[in-house]
């Protein structure tokens, strides 16, 4: 962006009376367009046969195990996932923000299925690591596609990198700056500044971000190294239950925008980074697309990182029970709970519990008298349990009480939705047990299906 546009945007107001529409704690609530309305009826038709699908896919799968008879591991947990979920969601993101390009974060979930998907629609990809870069380069994404948003980088990644094709960089403090100078002074670089993440459910600034008031001195000293910097980026930390918050962050990215084009630079770049969830999107669209209009022109490429947003809804987990204790409380007279132990746990896929706060909800999957997906036995009281992992730790718990409407025991399945955001990318071998689990993939959208050959 050149310094002749910065003079004239953002648009200046016509009046002086009238309060502007995008306050930075008081986004205002826009009213769904034709588009959205279609959208979202659309995409309620195609859920029921989502369900359908993945039902089918689950009890196929169960049923063809037999725990008396199978070989060891047989009965391993696994996943189900709808990649027609993951296209709807683009299709979302494109009716809510058609100015922002999504780059989806490969450490959310690198399955490949998800990757190729998301490649055949157009998407870029923030990559964090030397193996997300490779992963995503092995599958023949031109290297324009991907940022490598990691503003503390290894050295040796500095190198490959910029023998990769791979030019885009965050950066956001005087050391790093030095080191790209060193090992890739033609880097396309991006400032990453520090943002308000207080209400998010993992947050990053206490990590990462320039804060604003060293903001101009971090780009004083580019532009002495004579790097490449091209925008700024920010990240209201994953999970943001704060829409103000992308609202603040994008006028703090004006701000550092002015500055750099005082001290010579022309940026050209806005990364507005991640932190979408699924329940608010809606809300969160509804102000960042209008402030990132009023702020910044349309010569301004404006990108985000969006990882949960994609992929916390379209994975299914289903888990074997393998073991079960009882519990007598001589409180509770003759109702007795019970400890169930199922073959996956925190230091697996259930490791979200622990590296992103989540609680996951088991429901009955399948006991001796039937298949219970998307619904649950009847005539049955509620009975207590306790939910555990494999391993020897004690930690590896899943809850420590809930109720379920069935006396379950050996052999008996439990499922939990939404688990494709930060489950198995974060798995471990704790144990020795395995964190490599089977997917069942199905597609309910057409559009998926096409792309995907499938």
């Amino acid at each position: 962006m050149s310094p002749s546009e910065i003079s004239t945007w953002p648009i200046p107001s016509t009046t002086s009376t009238v309060a502007s529409p995008i306050a930075p704690r008081c986004p205002t609530v826009m009213a769904p367009s034709t588009q959205q309305r279609r959208f979202s009826q659309a995409s309620a038709n195609t859920k029921q046969r989502a369900q359908m699908l993945i039902a089918k896919a689950l009890e196929t799968r169960v049923n063809g195990i037999n725990p008396d008879e199978c070989d060891a591991g047989s009965e391993d947990a696994f996943f189900v996932a709808d990649l027609g979920d993951v296209y709807r969601q683009h299709m979302r993101w494109k009716v809510n923000l058609p100015r922002i390009e999504p780059f989806y974060a490969v450490k959310c979930n690198g399955d490949p299925k998800v990757l190729e998907l998301l490649a055949s629609l157009g998407t870029g990809f923030d990559c964090a690591s030397k193996a997300e870069i490779e992963q995503v380069l092995g599958m023949g994404i031109d290297p324009q596609r991907i940022i490598y948003a990691n503003p503390c980088k290894t050295p040796s990644y500095v190198r490959w990198v910029a023998e990769s094709g791979v030019r885009m960089l965050t950066f956001d403090n005087a050391e790093e700056l030095y080191k790209i100078k060193r090992f890739y002074p033609t880097a396309q670089c991006v400032l990453r500044i520090s943002t308000d993440d207080s209400k998010a459910l993992c947050r990053l600034s206490l990590k990462y971000g320039c804060p604003l008031d060293d903001t101009a001195k971090l780009l004083a000293l580019a532009k002495e190294l004579e790097l490449d910097v091209i925008g700024v980026s920010f990240h209201v930390g994953s999970g943001s239950e704060d829409p103000s918050a992308f609202i603040t962050a994008v006028e703090d990215a004006r701000t550092v925008f002015d500055q750099a084009a005082e001290i010579g630079f022309e940026f050209n770049l806005l990364d507005v980074g991640g932190g979408y969830g699924t329940h608010n999107f809606e809300e969160i669209a509804g102000g960042l697309g209008p402030a990132v209009d009023k702020n910044f022109p349309p010569s301004v490429r404006v990108i985000a990182e969006p990882g949960r947003y994609y992929v916390a809804t379209a994975f299914t987990l289903a888990t074997h029970i393998i073991a079960r204790r009882t519990v007598q409380d001589e409180m509770k007279g003759d109702l007795p709970s019970y400890m169930l132990y199922q073959n996956d746990g925190v230091y697996g896929n259930f490791s979200n519990i622990i590296f992103d706060h989540q609680n996951p909800v088991a429901k009955v999957l399948k006991d001796q008298n039937g298949f219970y997906y998307n619904s649950q036995p009847e005539n049955t009281r509620l009975t207590e349990y306790s939910i555990w992992g494999p391993t020897c730790d004690g930690i590896d718990c899943i809850t420590k009480s809930c109720y379920l409407p069935a006396v379950l025991d050996d052999g008996d399945w439990l499922y939990y939705t939404d688990m494709g955001a930060y489950s198995k990318c974060s798995a471990t071998k704790f144990n020795g047990f395995s964190n490599d689990h089977d997917t069942v993939y199905v597609v309910s959208e057409p559009g998926a299906k096409a792309l995907l050959d499938m």
